[in-house]
């Protein structure tokens, strides 16, 4: 999760991700960013509002372990947006993106 972690760093979240939470962090790993299109890492590290819009697509104000989900769940984001879980029998997936390691427990959320 280097380039999650540049990316949080950048826009200055860690403060806010390493507060009282609880949060669940729908982390991409490194793998997902390097699938984007060439340059869209880069442009996006020049575009803070963006990323930061981005980063907290990606976090819930609550902690949600795995096993709490349910298939056409849909859950709001820390920026005010929806995503939909999907459960099937290939794994869960989070608008579309599939969930590669779950239920990583952190001081102040998963």
């Amino acid at each position: 999760h280097n380039y999650l972690q540049l990316a949080i760093d950048t826009c200055s979240l860690d403060g806010t991700l390493s507060g009282p939470g609880p949060f669940t962090l729908f982390a991409p790993t490194d793998a997902a960013f390097n699938a984007l299109p060439q340059g869209t890492v880069t442009a996006l590290l020049s575009d803070l509002p963006l990323l930061t819009n981005i980063l907290l697509h990606h976090v819930v104000g609550d902690s949600v372990m795995s096993g709490m989900l349910s298939n056409g769940q849909v859950v709001t984001t820390l920026l005010g947006t929806d995503v939909t879980v999907t459960i099937d029998t290939s794994g869960i997936y989070i608008d579309g993106a599939q969930v590669t390691l779950a239920d990583i427990i952190a001081d102040n959320g998963v």
